[in-house]
């Protein structure tokens, strides 16, 4: 797990040590840059797999290509046997880096499908001048990057980019427009007009003598297969495939633990780990104060059933120094209260192990959300609602009458998001300046996730909409979170139910499967069936945070700074609605949530002098 950092072409060639300190904490262990022509690769290194010989950047024997890698490949020694098999010449030990350099001088880009792994890595090849880059399936580790001044640059996060003088500092209008809807921004935008995210299961080539850039997917998310299959035999195949997958993702040279919050896909991941170790597992949980947040008696049955070695680390207190810490330790904007949580037990993880398992991905994968059976079919259209709705639009009718007049789609799209192009109390218009709001073009709020339902057939049914969260809140909220979150601290998050043989089968299965009995029917058929009842019976509980008791306590004042300076962080808002939102939010007349996009929006905007223009 790393940082990665490269220049090719570019005025900015001076400047790569201090980019690089800009990815410290990604890998601290050691920061290396080399220069290989018109290129310039750098690496920040957390060591975790041959310690000794995986240093990077790495260059083939013959000095055609040289790689920067960020991720870990859990099918390597699979893969570097073959490619022995094949005539490669191995310097390195066991180093997964290495056996990504061999596979893609052996195998070019045809090297991706046969990853099992996460994943974002550059190799050039300086014999044609050109750099291919590409990231995994699902998006778990980032890629950034920027086709300016004659060249190209990316990085793993913005950080780096915002070192480099005189690179320019205007906001994507877009990237605004969806965080604001859905709390992040979405690929390929970013807060920097000039930096793109490369998406996930997306590949880049850049031909450096012909200043070429382009993109493309070298993966899609495939629809469900139709053909039936015996219930035994999928839960099966599921338990296989998370056993392997586990297996796999237990791979490290260094301390290895797992979170464990005693919900279902922690628990599980846990028994797994249980199973394959020769030694009890270390497991990591938060202990909260407040009653209806701590679930940690669930973890410490769990950890009890299965003889781990259980922490219990008390939930700091987040104050206003704490909460502003991980605000700075994030890349971009990301309103999701979890990450402060997440930000605190990856602090406290780190002071034992290097290596966290997460059960990240399994309700996305299998089904545990209910908005997935809130079809759009459900809402047909009544025989007054296009009427109410024209009302509305001709000013005849309150703007809070638009609610009753939604249906089908369109009503699952405002549900779906806290700010959009409609009148009333989710108008996007009523926060933001005319210039902005002009520049959002607010009618495309929240397309990835309308064209990703477009390809699995528009219908907007639960396969649809399981498989549109898999590269919108999966990849950019939930994956975003958990790698900004641990590498602050330098732990390494690994997600074995996104691993290569979980998807193979859980995909291949509609949601009809999935959803069968009230939702994440699979899953919660194996926690029936190996974990305490404690786990399984009873309601579903989220990370959850006192955002109103965090607005009138801890980080009043910090809030207050922020809205009363809005005219300096952001003159494109609308200063007196927003101070409205936030005043009533702490009288909890208002929405908490909402405010809280904001205030991360205007501590993260501070010193970062963004111009629209």
């Amino acid at each position: 797990m790393c940082g990665i950092l490269g220049l090719v072409g570019t005025p900015w060639r001076d400047n790569v040590a201090e980019a690089l300190q800009a990815l410290h904490q990604r890998g601290p262990d050691a920061q290396a840059y080399l220069t290989v022509g018109e290129a310039v690769f750098a690496h920040a290194r957390l060591s975790v797999i041959d310690l000794a010989g995986g240093s990077q950047p790495m260059r083939s024997a013959d000095g055609r290509h040289t790689l920067v890698f960020n991720g870990e490949i859990y099918n390597a020694p699979a893969l570097r046997r073959e490619l022995e098999g094949l005539g490669a010449a191995f310097v390195t030990d066991h180093s997964d880096t290495e056996v990504l350099l061999q596979g893609f001088r052996i195998w070019g880009e045809a090297l991706l499908p046969r990853l099992d792994g996460m994943f974002a890595f550059a190799i050039w090849d300086a014999r044609t001048r050109t750099l291919f880059a590409a990231r995994d399936k699902l998006g778990i580790k980032p890629f950034m990057y920027a086709a300016v001044a004659g060249g190209l640059v990316f990085a793993s996060t913005l950080a780096p980019f915002l070192t480099l003088p005189g690179f320019p500092r205007q906001l994507d209008p877009e990237a605004l427009r969806d965080y604001l809807a859905f709390q992040t921004p979405l690929a390929p935008q970013t807060f920097l007009r000039a930096v793109r995210q490369l998406p996930p299961a997306h590949c880049l080539r850049f031909n450096a003598a012909e200043q070429r850039l382009e993109t493309g997917r070298w993966w899609s998310i495939p629809h469900p297969d139709p053909t039936p299959c015996a219930r035994g035999e999928i839960l099966a195949a599921v338990d296989q495939a998370l056993r392997t997958s586990v297996r796999r993702q237990m791979a490290a040279d260094v301390p290895l633990g797992a979170f464990l919050s005693g919900g279902i896909d922690s628990s599980l991941m846990v028994r797994y780990l249980s199973e394959a170790s020769s030694r009890p597992v270390e497991t990591f949980c938060l202990q909260f104060a407040k009653q209806g947040f701590d679930e940690s008696q669930h973890a410490a049955t769990v950890a009890q059933h299965f003889g781990c070695t259980h922490h219990v680390l008390a939930a700091p207190s987040i104050d206003a120094a704490g909460f502003l810490q991980a605000m700075a330790d994030l890349d971009q904007p990301l309103a999701d209260p979890a990450y402060v949580m997440t930000h605190a037990l990856s602090r406290l993880t780190r002071q034992h192990v290097t290596v966290a398992i997460s059960g990240d991905g399994g309700d996305e994968l299998f089904g545990g959300y209910p908005r997935f059976t809130d079809t759009a079919d459900r809402h047909p259209p009544r025989f007054w609602q296009p009427w109410l709705r024209r009302g509305v639009d001709a000013g005849l009718l309150p703007a809070a009458a638009l609610r009753r007049s939604l249906y089908g789609a369109e009503l699952l799209h405002y549900r779906r998001v806290e700010l959009g192009p409609w009148p009333g109390r989710k108008a996007l218009g009523g926060y933001v300046g005319a210039e902005l709001l002009a520049a959002m073009r607010p009618q495309q709020t929240l397309a990835l996730w309308r064209q990703l339902l477009d390809e699995q057939g528009g219908r907007l049914d639960s396969d649809g909409l399981m498989r549109a969260d898999l590269w919108t809140y999966l990849s950019e909220n939930c994956l975003q979170k958990t790698d900004r979150a641990s590498m602050a601290h330098g732990l390494e998050m690994r997600v074995p139910m996104l691993g290569e043989p979980v998807l193979e089968v859980a995909l291949r299965h509609g949601a009809a499967v999935h959803l069968a009995g009230g939702g994440k029917a699979l899953l919660n058929a194996l926690a029936r069936r190996d974990l305490p009842e404690c786990v399984w019976n009873r309601e579903k509980h989220g990370f959850s945070v006192p955002l109103q008791a965090l607005f009138t306590g801890a980080w009043q004042d910090v809030g207050d700074a922020c809205f009363n300076d809005l005219a300096q962080r952001a003159p494109y808002l609308n200063g007196p609605a927003l101070v409205a939102l936030w005043q009533q939010a702490k009288q909890g007349r208002a929405s908490r949530r909402l405010a809280y996009t904001f205030l991360v929006l205007l501590i993260w905007l501070d010193g970062k002098n963004l111009t629209l223009n």
